[in-house]
This record gives C-alpha cells, structure tokens and sequence, in this order.
C-alpha cells in the first residue's frame, strides 16, 4: 500500500490566450527548464517554439470556422532547480459535453499542467530491491514550490469556466475543473464549436 500513499498528480487544467500564456511560460526559466515532446525522438523545443505551439492550439478552438487539423500540444518538462531535478507535464485534454442524449463528437478545449505527488526511492531488503513513494514536497519542496506558484498565477488571470449546452437537462450549467481567463472566454463563445453545439457561456468572466 506504501506505493500507492502518495500516487496521483497535482492538476491545473486551463485555457487562456496565447499572450496569457506567453507570461505562464515566462516563469519557466530557459536555464532550468526543457521542453520535450513525448515522440519517438524526444525533440527538444524552446520557448518560442513552445508558444508556437500552443497558439495553433487555441487558435483552432477560437476560430470563426473548424480548422482542417487538429493540433495537440503535449510535452514533458524537465526541470533542474538548484540541486533539484524532476519533471512536469503538459499536454491538452478535451473537456466532453452532452448532445443529443450522448457526447458530442468534438470537445472543448483545456491544457493540464501536472506534477506527480510522490518521489519514488529505491529500497533494498533480503529479499531484493524495491521501490515506495514519497511525499514529492519533502523531497522536492522547490519543485513543488514551483508548481504552486505556476498554480496561483494561472488562477489570478482566470476564472472557472461555465458555461451551458442545450442538450443539457434544462440547460443545466456545465462546470467542469477549468480554469480560464475572460479574454479566452469571449473567443470561444464566438468560436465556431460555440456556434456548432449552440452552447452558452456562463457565470462571470
């Protein structure tokens, strides 16, 4: 059971503007931080590249008509802080909702940041090696740090996204966990996939 007592990932799910997160990203320092994508090869990309990236993310789900790609913004972060090293991730995740009595074919928009809860140390005993998790704050408090900070500016530019589809029971109020900013919130609900699935958005931005 000691494996799995710290198991898991700290989570932000969000989405915000290209600007927006050309700021998020600013507060990975190019000395500490490499970005790769999780291929065959493990490219390594730099920030500029990074934010290249995700703009063609958004700007798919913020454009007045459905793009003929689709992009995916997925990379592994490596991130070497004084003595410190360890690794986030990031990658886009759909946020599904209801049409005609079932999903609908496309999915809003959303990007994780995660960093895993425990920090694995290698054990030995007689009857072999092996493994347990720990606490990842005790082992790496800076990282972790790191990743609070991360989730404290993202959340002082954005507010829960809310908003309502037509096929929910009474136009029900959707709220899944994410987070995003109020400029985000006016592109999309003048997007194309706002448009396509008359959804609404909601709450306060």
């Amino acid at each position: 059971m000691d494996r799995l007592k710290h198991s898991g990932f700290y989570k932000l799910k969000f989405f915000v503007t290209p600007e927006e997160f050309k700021s998020i990203l600013g507060l990975f320092k190019p000395e500490e931080a490499q970005f790769q994508h999780t291929n065959y090869a493990q490219t390594k990309h730099d920030q500029d590249q990074v934010h290249e990236a995700y703009t063609a993310f958004y700007r798919y789900f913020t454009a007045q008509e459905k793009p003929d790609y689709h992009p995916f913004f997925v990379y592994s972060i490596s991130i070497a802080r004084n003595n410190e090293s360890s690794g986030f991730f990031v990658k886009n995740e759909g946020v599904a909702f209801p049409c005609h009595g079932q999903w609908a074919e496309d999915e809003l928009p959303s990007v994780t940041l995660s960093l895993p809860k425990g920090f694995q140390i290698n054990l030995e005993d007689e009857k072999g090696p092996y493994y347990v998790y720990e606490d990842i704050r005790e082992h790496r408090p800076l990282t972790y740090a790191f990743f609070d900070e991360l989730a404290s500016y993202t959340k002082k530019i954005t507010k829960p996204l809310r908003y309502s589809a037509r096929e929910a029971a009474a136009g029900q109020e959707q709220k899944p966990p994410v987070r995003i900013s109020k400029h985000a919130a006016n592109e999309l609900a003048a997007s194309w996939i706002f448009k396509k699935y008359e959804l609404v958005m909601t709450g306060k931005q």
